[in-house]
């Protein structure tokens, strides 16, 4: 048997199913923003392998950095014992998070990160003795496949199975808004006539109304951009007054930052955008450049007194046996050094002035063509995205997504669309040049559907 038919008999791939006739395509390697395929193609990687690798594939100064720890500590258990890189790690952190996060707690994904979020908040309550376990999510959320991330996520044919065991959340719906400029941080406030507006007054409204029941521990939310549910744009100042309402009623507010950390909005963390500063967030994804598998769960001094204590049983008994990992530690700190030099971040920049101009133009398309084939295109720092528009609905489950996807396959590009939406999240790496390349196909795409 070849590697193809050895995958179909002894692997379980993720979201793909066994009646699939699409078959894995083998890469044997990778470097900077292409994926070498057995077959000998280049595929451009336009979504930075599910949005971690943010420095490229292959870089030698990652590499470097695990070679260097392996030689010398691989790992180590972490209760009761700890290591440069972690506390380095952590410091370093902690310098270009908001200045009110003051702990670093370790763990290995993102849906662990969301995870220990969760019973952090909800711990800090019972710590204090005035337990709470209403949580607030926003409608369309995803924060992970663990059972606490699904129960703050979307109740979908992903968590479907699963329902009868999850835990009720209050859900509000996301405050987006008809008029574009909410979502690029420019709204001026609520309109008095605008029906969007009256709908956001509700969802403010709806807000309080659950706080005030007093039974609230958190709202956990994806700032300015929800991923999985579509890569949803919405509005950064309706989110700092929900951030405000929940802050003034002592409700922890999580900030899962596992997608738009390290950049990929344009500033470090889309936490930037808002005055209310989260007392927890969650990282991983380009934490470690896609590298090592790591995540990072932060949260206030205010948090962290609660668990101060001669007690024992106010300690906050979470762990994995990988925490803290050193090689995926070490690897993280050299991402820094990347991300925070200025060469990345005028990267940053180009990307996000790229998207800007191609969004612009494709709007021009559709309005002198009357081209109703795609919709809603949208960006933000290094992210561009829109919809496909056909006879079904707007869905991860639409079932273009299997021509979209082989359209682009065909091309050696990869970008894997949400159903029907289609995104750009390229590596900062990657060249005017080769952005181009993309949006070129996109118009092709669109000029035939």
């Amino acid at each position: 048997m070849n590697l193809t038919e050895k995958d179909k008999k002894y692997v379980w791939h993720p979201f793909t199913s066994f009646g699939t006739t699409m078959p894995n395509l083998p890469i044997h390697s990778a470097k900077g923003v292409y994926l070498y395929s057995d077959d000998n193609r280049a595929i451009l990687d336009a979504i930075s392998s599910w949005w971690v690798n943010i420095h490229g594939h292959s870089h030698p100064y990652l590499a470097d950095a695990i070679t260097k720890q392996a030689n010398t500590l691989e790992h180590v258990i972490f209760a009761g014992f700890t290591h440069t890189p972690a506390v380095t790690l952590a410091e370093r952190l902690l310098k270009i998070l908001p200045q009110n996060q003051s702990k670093v707690f370790f763990s290995d994904n993102g849906s662990t990160a969301c995870e220990v979020a969760i019973k952090m908040a909800l711990q800090y309550f019972h710590n204090l003795g005035t337990p709470k376990r209403k949580i607030i999510a926003l409608d369309g959320a995803y924060h992970g496949d663990t059972f606490g991330a699904m129960s703050v996520g979307a109740r979908n044919a992903f968590s479907a199975p699963f329902s009868p065991l999850l835990f009720d959340v209050e859900v509000i719906d996301l405050p987006q808004c008809e008029f574009t400029n909410c979502c690029l941080g420019t709204c001026t406030g609520i309109r008095e006539n605008a029906p969007n507006c009256q709908n956001i007054k509700q969802i403010m409204n709806k807000f309080s109304e659950i706080i005030a029941t007093g039974e609230v521990a958190a709202f956990m939310y994806e700032p300015i951009v929800q991923g999985a549910a579509g890569i949803r744009m919405y509005s950064p100042e309706i989110l700092d007054k929900l951030l405000e309402i929940a802050q003034k009623n002592d409700v922890i507010c999580i900030a899962d930052e596992v997608m738009t950390g390290f950049g990929r909005t344009g500033k470090l963390f889309a936490s930037e955008y808002l005055n209310h500063k989260p007392d927890i967030m969650c990282l991983s994804k380009g934490l470690t450049g896609g590298v090592m598998p790591l995540g990072v769960t932060t949260c206030t001094e205010k948090i962290v007194a609660a668990y101060y204590s001669d007690d024992v049983f106010k300690t906050f008994f979470h762990g994995h046996s990988f925490t803290a990992n050193p090689l995926a530690c070490s690897v993280a700190n050299a991402s820094l050094d990347l991300l925070l030099k200025a060469e990345c971040m005028e990267n940053i920049n180009r990307i996000a002035q790229k998207h800007i101009d191609f969004e612009q133009k494709i709007i021009k398309i559709i309005q002198n063509n009357k081209n109703n084939n795609i919709k809603n295109v949208r960006t933000l720092g290094t992210i561009l995205a829109f919809e496909v528009n056909n006879d079904q609905k707007d869905s991860y489950f639409n079932t273009i997504a299997t021509d979209i996807y082989g359209f682009f396959l065909a091309k050696n590009i990869l970008l894997r669309p949400l159903g029907n939406t289609i995104y750009i999240m390229p590596p900062y790496v990657i060249t005017d040049e080769e952005l181009d390349r993309i949006y070129d196909a996109i118009e092709e795409l669109i000029s035939i559907k």
